[in-house]
This record gives C-alpha cells, sequence and structure tokens, in this order.
C-alpha cells in the first residue's frame, strides 16, 4: 500500500523510538508533539513509531497524533496498522525454539511474559509464571484493562513447554540475569535477541527474545519501500534503538541518549523533555517542501 505525499518533496520516512525519545517525562506525547505531528501528518509528512511496546499501550499513546503509517512496535515483530486497527504483519517464533528460549531464561531465575497473538492477528495475551519481582508487577499494574492485550496470570507450574502461536518472550529483572540470559540465547542461536537497562527501574535490565531475524532496523527497511521512501531519519536513545539508527540516512540521538547511540548518530537533538523530535520533523520536513517550492 503506497500513501500519497501531497507536497511533492522527496518521501522521508521518520521513525522514532518512543519511551525516553518521543514520549516526555511523563511517559506520555506531550500535547505540543502531539499536536505538530498531527498537523504534518495532514500535510503528507510520512510519521511512525519503532517501539519495544505492543499496539495495546501505543495505540492510547498515539491517539492525538492521528498518523496513518503503520507502527513498528514489538521491536520489529510486528507491524500495527492504525487505520485499520489491526495487526498489519506477524512473525511468530517456532514452537520448537519457543520452548528452548523459555528454558534458558528460566534457567537464570527469570519468569519471563510470554506473549502470543489471537489467530485473528487483533489481541495478545500476555502469560506469566511464578513469583513477579517490584518493576514486574508496576508494568502489569500500568496495563492492566487495556483493549488489546489480556494477561493471564500464576498459571500453573504444569503450563506446556512452549505455547503456540508465540511472538515474544519479555522479562524484567536483575540486570546481570537478563545480560547473562542474553548472552546465552545468543550463542544458542535461532532467535533475536535484545537487553538493555530499564532506564525506569535503575539496577534492572529488561531481556526480549522474538523470532530469528527480527530488528527494528529490518522492518523499517521494508516498510520504507512498502511506502516509497527514498530516506529515511530516525530517532533514538537506547541501545536497541542501535539497529534502527544504522539504516537511516539521517541517524539521530535525543539528548538524554545513552553515550554508544549519540556515537552512532550523525544528530543530536534536545531531550526528550523538549519536544525535540517533533521539532526536527517539523523542521526538516518543511525544509524539504521549501526547497522544491
Amino acid at each position: 500500500m503506497h500513501y500519497n505525499n501531497t507536497t511533492g518533496q522527496r518521501r522521508t520516512l521518520y521513525v522514532t523510538d518512543m519511551d525516553g525519545t518521543l514520549l516526555d517525562l511523563y511517559s506520555r506525547v506531550s500535547p505540543e508533539s502531539a499536536s505538530m505531528i498531527h498537523r504534518l501528518s495532514r500535510e503528507g509528512a510520512l510519521i511512525t513509531v519503532a517501539t519495544a511496546r505492543t499496539p495495546a499501550t501505543v495505540v492510547p499513546l498515539m491517539r492525538d497524533c492521528h498518523t496513518f503509517v503503520p507502527y513498528v512496535t514489538m521491536t520489529g515483530a510486528a507491524l500495527w496498522n492504525p487505520v485499520d486497527g489491526k495487526y498489519g504483519e506477524v512473525v511468530l517464533m517456532p514452537d520448537d525454539t519457543a520452548a528452548r528460549v523459555r528454558e534458558v531464561i528460566e534457567s537464570f531465575g527469570l519468569h519471563p511474559f510470554i506473549y502470543t497473538i489471537t489467530p485473528d492477528n487483533r489481541l495478545l495475551a500476555a502469560y506469566h509464571n511464578g513469583p513477579m519481582n517490584r518493576a514486574e508487577r508496576k508494568f502489569v499494574e500500568e496495563r492492566t484493562g487495556l483493549a488489546l492485550k489480556r494477561f493471564h496470570l500464576d498459571n500453573p507450574e504444569g503450563m506446556a513447554p512452549f505455547l503456540p502461536r508465540t511472538i515474544l518472550y519479555f522479562a524484567i529483572g536483575d540486570a546481570e540475569a537478563t545480560s547473562a540470559a542474553a548472552e546465552a540465547l545468543t550463542r544458542m542461536g535461532g532467535c533475536a535477541v535484545s537487553s538493555y537497562m530499564d532506564n525506569t527501574v535503575p539496577g534492572m535490565g529488561i531481556l526480549e527474545v522474538f523470532a530469528s531475524g527480527i530488528d527494528k532496523g529490518a522492518v523499517v527497511t521494508r516498510l520504507a519501500s512498502r511506502l516509497g521512501a527514498d530516506r529515511i531519519v530516525a530517532f533514538g536513545d537506547n541501545l536497541n534503538d542501535l539497529p534502527l539508527l544504522a539504516v537511516a540516512d539521517v541517524p539521530v540521538a535525543v539528548g538524554n541518549a545513552l553515550p554508544e547511540v549519540k556515537a552512532a548518530a550523525e544528530v543530536v537533538i534536545g531531550t526528550n523533555d523538549t519536544d525535540a523530535v517533533a521539532r526536527f520533523i517539523e523542521s526538516d520536513f518543511m525544509t524539504d517542501c521549501y526547497a522544491k517550492n
């Protein structure tokens, strides 16, 4: 599906991470950023997000932005179409891989959330076995009741070694444990592994495991081709954004980004509490418009 850009300038796809990048210190898209993104989208700007979040939280956060380009969610394991309100592309983990991944993660004392997707590709189910730490409880509390996700907690210990239609293993725990599990899974192979520090709880790490080949950069490259975009401008702050910045023509880091992300960027802008992403998109898009006229 191609989208018409009515302004006639070169087709740029603007892709931003959410937490720590587009989202402000209150974990929201500020009213100012939402207003700018809405206006620019109406004028033909191709703007989307690439995030580890699921559509269950992305959709409410992006509601006032009124964008029309598919969202890259779950680090690229799924595209969500905000116009149709459903998944446009999903990459599931093979059952044998799902079983091996769960075994490795649990061997490090972690109790992952196991995300599966319903056969109609509209709803996520998140299963969890065992005790939850403070960060996990906070994670669940903030997401309970969301329209596009259902939690199934405290499942019996006899739960099957894998769950059909698994799309993601997500664990929050001690940073040393999540890092060690990530190294073991990387050595095992057959899956895509992302491990980084939780930017909301000190000392805690996040582990995400997907089917092989999944990362933000690969999916964004395919999305740009689908949209007929000949230029990618990408924004990030954390280590899982590095594959996204690597495929961008203009890689941009926010001022609060990790040093490794700033080193990979061509441009460093203001921090995520200054509407810096939306302001950069506005300036870049309008400069292109004026250059064509």
